[in-house]
């Protein structure tokens, strides 16, 4: 292990100021793992609806200040990464962390001509001889890890740096994230003094057809949520996994957190909403849980309305990060939290499943699309 290597940490990316709104929008939409119509019907299809849901989503952010923290709460991410794999290896030979952003902000191009341009960030050699890929979503989908390991591998093809050594495919029940989002629920647990509220474990959604065609995320989730039930014991005694920020007219996976919250309010239940599939503060928890379901749940008569963090920087977190790190680099190839592959065979779209590997492995060699 040398300083010539380098950790690449995957994250959503948002909002850098109001008038990049609609440029990030156009870019989550002219993703084809969200849009899956050819070029240029995608490109069209992008622009118009980037267009419509930009001045909604402006006002959303808004109450953000008119950006998206997610920039700064993924860099203490990687800072703290990187500080843990470097108290555990040394100064000289811990990887450096850096973050690439999917659809806006420091995005995979940049970070790789950086890296091809002047060494994985210490100065070491020509370039970064070898890279981890590690995204920040503890359950694998193809709308997400995937089309960001895509994104990367194009542009690592093209800048020189090639193929990554290895990487984190998903981490739905490691001890250390489950370690991490379990202290974030007791935390707020502690400060309430009411009935026992009931835990809605929310993730975002997806729409059915992304399931049926054999993404294995809502499998993911409902591992980390009966991994998190376990290690709560009692308080996770009534306890509902649930699926938020639905957009557009496809049926999507269920059953909805606001469907769930206003479940509570009738039966005058208090709720504690614990974040499960965000890693990081940003729109989808700051303002869509706090804010928008906040109401919701008055409005639906809820006596409690409580909400968990998100792991954020907790030290098992960042901890079953390194572990993973580190793990890859000792053996190299695609890792999920155990080493091998999590999901059921029916799950085909896993990306240890072998025709799903081999394409992982083929599209440092595709052309942009």
């Amino acid at each position: 292990m040398s300083g010539d290597t380098a950790v690449i940490l995957f994250n959503l990316g948002g909002p850098t100021a109001p008038e990049t709104v609609g440029p990030f929008l156009f870019n989550l939409f002219n993703d084809r793992a969200i849009i899956g119509a050819p070029q240029p019907v995608r490109w069209l299809l992008a622009k118009s609806i980037a267009g419509r849901r930009a001045p909604l989503a402006r006002d959303i952010y808004a109450h953000l200040g008119g950006k998206s923290p997610i920039h700064e709460e993924t860099d203490a991410q990687a800072a703290a990464l990187e500080a843990v794999l470097r108290d555990r290896l040394g100064p000289a030979n811990a990887p450096s962390v850096h973050v690439a952003m999917r659809y806006w902000g420091r995005r995979a191009e940049a970070v790789a001509r950086e890296l091809a341009q002047r060494g994985a960030g210490r100065g070491a050699g020509r370039g970064a001889r070898r890279t981890v890929l590690l995204p920040l979503y503890p359950q694998f989908s193809t709308t997400t890890s995937a089309s960001s390991v895509r994104e990367w591998s194009r542009w690592a093809a093209k800048t020189g740096l090639g193929p990554a050594v290895g990487g984190v495919c998903c981490y739905p029940a490691s001890a250390g994230f489950v370690a991490a989002m379990a202290d974030r629920i007791r935390e707020t647990l502690a400060g309430h003094d009411g009935d026992p509220p009931r835990l809605l474990f929310s993730a975002h959604g997806l729409p059915e057809k992304t399931i049926a065609a054999g993404d294995p995320y809502r499998w993911q989730v409902e591992r980390t949520a009966a991994a998190l039930a376990k290690t709560l014991g009692e308080a996770a005694s009534d306890h509902v996994v649930c699926y938020q920020s639905r957009v557009g007219p496809l049926k999507w996976i269920g059953p909805s957190t606001e469907d769930e919250i206003r479940r509570a309010g009738a039966e005058k239940r208090p709720v504690l909403v614990a974040p499960i599939a965000f890693v990081s503060e940003h729109s989808e928890t700051l303002v869509e849980l706090d804010i928008e379901y906040r109401k919701v749940a008055e409005a639906a008569g809820v006596p409690a309305y409580l909400r968990a963090p998100t792991v954020g920087t907790h030290p098992a977190f960042i901890g079953a990060l390194a572990d993973m790190v580190q793990t890859v680099l000792d053996r190299g190839g695609l890792e999920s939290e155990s080493g091998g592959r999590l999901c059921p065979g029916a799950w085909r779209g896993c990306p240890l499943a072998a025709p799903m590997a081999q394409k992982l492995a083929q599209k440092a060699t595709q052309p942009a699309a």
